[in-house]
């Protein structure tokens, strides 16, 4: 089992920035690629960007691409998404996960670990 544990949520104002951690352990952090996704309430989960195992490769949702960067450290088993010029519509419970294949990583049924969320919410 890998476990991920989210940190870094809260409330922000419009414009302000965030940077979310996901820990993780229990298992070779490097072998899996990330993903950030997000739900809102009353909405559907949504992909927001996700990373390779070498995090040479990133890729994110139109939603939030040139606002929010996603990087990893596989020395610390962290994973991190830096959220700039947040939106009140970036308000989302903020979800890591992590998939052994590599592709298709903006697909949630891709993953096969999930951590267990962490708040955002951007006021205006």
């Amino acid at each position: 089992q890998l476990q991920l544990v989210e940190s870094g949520g809260g409330l922000v104002q419009a414009g302000g920035s965030l940077r979310l951690s996901c820990a993780a352990s229990g298992r070779p952090f490097s072998n899996y690629a990330m993903g950030w996704f997000r739900q809102a309430p009353g909405k559907e989960r949504e992909f927001v960007g996700s990373i390779h195992w070498s995090g040479t490769s990133t890729d994110y949702a139109d939603s939030v691409k040139g606002r929010f960067t996603i990087s990893r450290d596989n020395a610390k088993n962290t994973v991190y998404l830096q959220m700039n010029s947040l939106k009140p519509e970036d308000t989302a419970v903020y979800y890591c996960a992590a998939a052994i294949r590599q592709f298709n990583l903006w697909m949630s049924d891709e993953y096969d670990y999930w951590g267990q969320g962490t708040q955002v919410t951007v006021s205006s």
